[in-house]
């Protein structure tokens, strides 16, 4: 493969909200994602960010900022009754202070905190799940055990 372009990540994800601007301040908050990069257009509506989580980057944007040739198909879940067509999985340092910060800053828990161990030829993890703001789905994770690690 090529290498990605420079300070850009090999595969990333976007975001719609009805509130961008919104939704940006409470991941940075709740999450602790930081913002790379922010757009803003008529009226304060964000046309594109970069936020960053460690080496990870995902764009956030406004739903109705997005829509090209109208067609409105880069939607908040808040818009289509909570529907999701993918979770996203980050790895966190600890996974347990991050799940209270997210939790204080409102998120909804989904999945309590739960560890699933594979056995000693694989990972263990201990992880839990929510919802954002819109209705997103996140999964945060911290590896325990990674016997790969030890080759």
């Amino acid at each position: 493969m090529k290498p990605t372009p420079s300070n850009w990540t090999r595969i990333s994800s976007s975001l719609f909200y009805q509130d961008a601007g919104k939704a940006i301040d409470w991941l940075c908050t709740a999450f602790g994602f930081e913002v790379r990069l922010k757009i803003e257009g008529d009226g304060g509506k964000i046309e594109h960010s970069e936020l960053m989580f460690g080496d990870g980057l995902i764009m956030v944007g406004d739903e109705i900022a997005t829509a090209r040739k109208g067609r409105a198909y880069m939607t908040s879940p808040k818009s289509i009754g909570g529907k999701n067509t993918q979770t996203i999985m980050v790895y966190v340092d600890d996974v347990v202070a991050h799940c209270e910060r997210a939790r204080k800053a409102g998120a909804k828990i989904t999945d309590e905190m739960e560890e699933h161990d594979y056995g000693e030829e694989y990972w263990h993890d201990r992880s839990y799940g929510c919802e954002d703001v819109e209705g997103h789905h996140w999964w945060f994770c911290e590896r325990l055990r990674d016997p790969k690690a030890r080759s």
